[in-house]
């Protein structure tokens, strides 16, 4: 019984995530981009909460990062270069940006 309720908990961790977050994270690791950016902590690329903090405040980002994600970048985090991500269909591009925003 134990291992079951133990294993219930595990699984619902990942719809904790999405539910705080407001992120779809199973749709951000479909298309690689858990590689580089987690929820809360700088990886390789900033945190989520890291540009939704930068970037909550702008009513017209959403085209921008849509734009930075989708055909790649420099400059604005660091060193490290943001990767084109063209295979994302921009339905998904656009969800995800959306969610990061909090919108």
């Amino acid at each position: 019984m134990k291992k079951i309720v133990l294993s219930a908990f595990i699984c619902s961790l990942g719809f904790i995530a999405q539910a705080e977050s407001g992120i779809d994270m199973e749709l951000a690791a479909k298309y690689a981009c858990t590689a580089c950016h987690t929820l809360d902590e700088p990886l390789i690329g900033p945190a989520y909460n890291l540009v939704y903090e930068k970037y909550k405040d702008d009513p017209n980002v959403e085209e921008y990062l849509f734009e930075k994600i989708k055909n790649g970048g420099s400059g604005v985090w660091g060193d490290m270069p943001m990767t084109p991500n063209p295979q994302v269909p921009d339905e998904d591009l656009h969800k995800l940006v959306a969610e990061i925003l909090g919108r």
